[in-house]
């Protein structure tokens, strides 16, 4: 696999668009980021998962994914080494977080949805502090 095969996957997903993120290709669901090429030129593809998830997949193939270093890494971005997957597997792991995005996307609409109450609006007030 390369880097065109993991754009192809990426924008058969349903409502899936491409973007840009400070200079590389991302491609997003719903205006968010599920999956970029911000390390394209390293052979890799970048998946944003949830920390669970990532442990899944590098625990099942850790020669094909990799936590990304640092805090991106550790919140669930994980690199997959093009040249190390497959049809199947990269089009498994491109479905894993658009969905995840989907999922999030979704439920931020409902919150954004439900009436606020005094007190509901108190608190969120004071998080943003």
């Amino acid at each position: 696999m390369d880097i065109h095969d993991f754009r192809r996957i990426a924008l058969s997903l349903e409502g899936a668009e491409e973007g840009s993120h400070m200079g590389s290709p991302d491609f997003r669901v719903g205006g968010r980021i599920f999956a970029t090429l911000a390390a394209a030129k390293q052979g890799y593809g970048n998946l944003m998962l949830t920390p669970e998830q990532q442990a899944m997949f590098v625990a099942e193939l850790p020669d094909v994914f990799i936590p990304i270093a640092g805090g991106w890494g550790r919140n669930g971005a994980t690199h997959v080494r093009l040249a190390a997957t497959n049809e199947d597997l990269l089009a498994g792991a491109l479905h894993t977080a658009w969905k995840l995005r989907v999922e999030k996307n979704a439920k931020a609409e409902s919150r954004k949805r439900t009436p606020t109450t005094k007190s509901t609006a108190r608190k969120r007030q004071k998080r943003r502090r």
